[in-house]
């Protein structure tokens, strides 16, 4: 079967050391036996076993599978640990799943701005549970809006009336829902939009207040739906909207935690405990390593914005990018107040965003980081491609790749 093609690592590793140990029993037995008589190296194998098992048995398999049978938590609602059967489920289901050859979302695909406000606008969005790479060989099971991370890009103008329907696939194994913070009313439309497999709901809302807002799957544990990549953002524009720019791309941060070591090749098991410590293995930008290389250019001369959302769900992002200086940062999504000016790294805070405008004035590649970076190494890190003609005056120097700073 293929499920076991994308786990034979874990196997490997939770039946052989269990057969490891079964082994060493009975060298030990047979060892003993020559000294003692059976009954004593009975005794002492049984004891070798026993001891055995009791450090195997919460460290071995659930360090393999990270499956916390017995994990108390004190949340409002349900904890982070995934019921049993939809393990088995999973297991049983792997086929159906949709591959996916490309998670991440593009960063171009933003829609236009919008005409005057006072409109109704018309969403539809399908919740899906997909397999696809986070690195080569490095394999996920992802839960997405419309397949991948992040969702889709949202623009909506103050004043609109938006109708938004939630659809949930039906090979989807867990319930879902869609919580927007540029919602106001109970859980931001989650409340309302908790869907089964093959069910589809609709609310309606008005769009009151212009930001930069995430949305995110709030079906409980929002933080487990959430760590598996269902997040996006919602752009209101105010009124009048927003000055107009060369370049706009979408970029959201977000965490991984995979029971595997970094770089672990097969299916990475979701790994509870790391999620609740704050302790991810992976950290990029829309939804899996090298998600941002060969897509977002520019040429000298042109503004750019850039919208960036943290997924989280433990960490703030510290958005930097490296060789540019902010001119204008809509802090925290703030779209009414003036923009801050010439900032060098602006705070995400998980379940927030922010949007940045630079204006491009030397060729080159200039890198997105979190500026925390080590989480570099994780994956958070992408590349702005500038073309155009280079002036002396502003930068001159013999220019190194590889080298960011």
């Amino acid at each position: 079967m293929e499920i076991f093609s994308y786990l034979w690592q874990y196997i490997v590793e939770v039946f052989g050391i269990f057969i490891a140990y079964v082994f060493a029993a009975i060298f030990i037995f047979l060892v003993l036996r020559r000294f003692y008589s059976w009954k004593i190296s009975t005794v002492l194998a049984i004891i070798f076993i026993g001891a055995s098992i009791a450090f195997y048995v919460p460290n071995g398999i659930p360090k393999s599978l990270e499956y916390p049978f017995r994990l108390r938590t004190f949340g409002p609602s349900e904890g982070p640990t995934l019921p049993f059967t939809n393990i088995i489920r999973f297991i049983g289901n792997f086929g159906t799943f949709e591959r996916v050859s490309n998670i991440a979302r593009n960063p171009s695909e933003i829609p236009r701005a919008n005409p005057p406000e006072n409109r109704t606008v018309e969403i539809n969005m399908t919740a899906k549970e997909v397999v696809s790479e986070m690195a080569d060989g490095v394999a996920f099971n992802y839960w997405t809006f419309d397949g991948t991370v992040p969702g889709p890009f949202l623009r909506v103008r103050e004043g609109d009336t938006v109708r938004l329907t939630l659809h949930n696939d039906v090979t989807s194994l867990h319930h879902h829902s869609i919580d927007l913070h540029a919602v106001t009313g109970p859980g931001g439309g989650a409340t309302a939009t908790t869907v089964a497999p093959g069910e589809s709901k609709t609310i309606t809302f008005k769009a009151h207040n212009p930001g930069i807002f995430v949305y995110h799957c709030a079906h409980p544990n929002a933080a487990t739906h959430m760590a598996h990549g269902m997040y996006g953002l919602i752009l209101v524009e105010p009124k009048g909207g927003l000055p107009l720019v060369d370049k706009e791309f979408y970029v959201m941060q977000g965490e991984f935690y995979s029971s595997g070591a970094l770089g672990r090749k097969g299916l990475q098991l979701f790994d509870v405990q790391a999620m609740l410590e704050g302790k991810p293995k992976y950290v990029v930008f829309n939804g899996k390593t090298g998600a941002l290389v060969d897509n977002m250019t520019a040429r000298v001369g042109d503004t750019v914005r850039l919208y960036i959302g943290n997924g989280g769900v433990n960490l703030i992002s510290s958005f930097h990018v490296i060789g540019e200086i902010f001119d204008r940062v809509y802090q925290e999504g703030d779209l009414v107040s003036p923009p801050a000016q010439s900032i060098q790294t602006t705070l995400i805070p998980a379940g927030g965003a922010t949007a940045v405008e630079f204006q491009v004035d030397y060729p080159g590649n200039y890198v997105l980081v979190d500026h925390a970076l080590s989480r570099l190494d994780r994956g958070a890190w992408g590349i702005l491609h500038v073309e155009g003609g280079a002036d002396p005056a502003i930068f001159l120097g013999e220019i190194q790749s590889g080298h960011g700073h």
